[in-house]
């Protein structure tokens, strides 16, 4: 297994289509807006507080009697100190805090996911 750090290089913002962040081991991290929202970490979409967690919807399959639903998209994003991003979100949502550690756990990319499913 090799090394990984949680500290970002650079990071790359654009509200409506996500985040980009290059991390100091040389990884690269791209995050779409709808793969953000899913993965929030707060109690209520984890399901902590004993109910059920958010259903991700970028593991469902499309609904084609889907009514309107305005694309989710950011609507802030701060740093919170030197550990993590918030993000407020355009469906009211604004209680999750991305630390480096949960976004670089959550990395989409082929080869973490690879790595995840052999945990």
């Amino acid at each position: 297994m090799t090394t990984t750090t949680t500290d970002p290089e650079h990071i790359a913002v654009s509200k409506s289509r996500g985040i980009d962040i290059d991390w100091k081991d040389g990884h690269h991290s791209s995050y779409p807006v709808e793969y953000l929202r899913d993965w929030c970490p707060c109690a209520t979409c984890t399901g902590s507080h004993g109910t059920e967690p958010r259903k991700k919807t970028t593991e469902a399959p499309a609904n084609p009697f889907q009514m309107y639903k305005p694309r989710i998209r950011m609507d802030s994003i701060e740093q919170s100190g030197n550990y993590a991003l918030h993000i407020a979100w355009n469906d009211g949502h604004s209680s999750g805090i991305y630390s480096w550690d949960h976004l670089r756990r959550i990395c989409p990319c082929e080869a973490c996911a690879t790595e995840r499913g052999k945990k």
